[in-house]
């Protein structure tokens, strides 16, 4: 009994905290478990840690502060003003839409499956 309950506990924590990302065709692009992010082969390729982002082999690679996104150097890469997305010079680079990411020029370039809102926008600044 205590086996069974123990499998149906992994499995439920799998579909609850196993969120990913496809592209626009519907491929996986990414797996978020928790903190951390996998590709689509399930190599670790970054983490997030509070409002700091490190790629996979642990290096900071960017920080969010607010609305703002910078690299590792501290330089600002991007700002998010409502649903829309802006490169560090101002210009519109996206648009989020319920679960669905737009490109600057209006094409579907991403779904998410359970993502928030933050976990989108981090894998679009710093790993697609």
């Amino acid at each position: 009994m205590r086996t069974l309950i123990t499998f149906l506990f992994l499995i439920f924590a799998l579909f609850v905290y196993s969120q990913r990302f496809y592209d626009g065709s519907g491929h996986q692009l990414a797996r978020f478990d928790d903190n951390m992010i996998y590709n689509a082969s399930g190599k670790h390729i970054g983490r997030i840690d509070a409002e700091r982002i490190y790629d996979g082999s642990g290096h900071l690679i960017g920080r969010v502060d607010g609305n703002y996104y910078y690299d590792g150097f501290g330089h600002q890469i991007g700002r998010v003003n409502g649903n829309y997305l802006y490169n560090g010079s101002g210009k519109q680079i996206g648009r989020l839409d319920g679960d669905y990411l737009y490109d600057g020029s209006g094409h579907q370039i991403g779904r998410s499956d359970g993502l928030r809102r933050m976990q989108v926008i981090i894998y679009f600044y710093y790993f697609y």
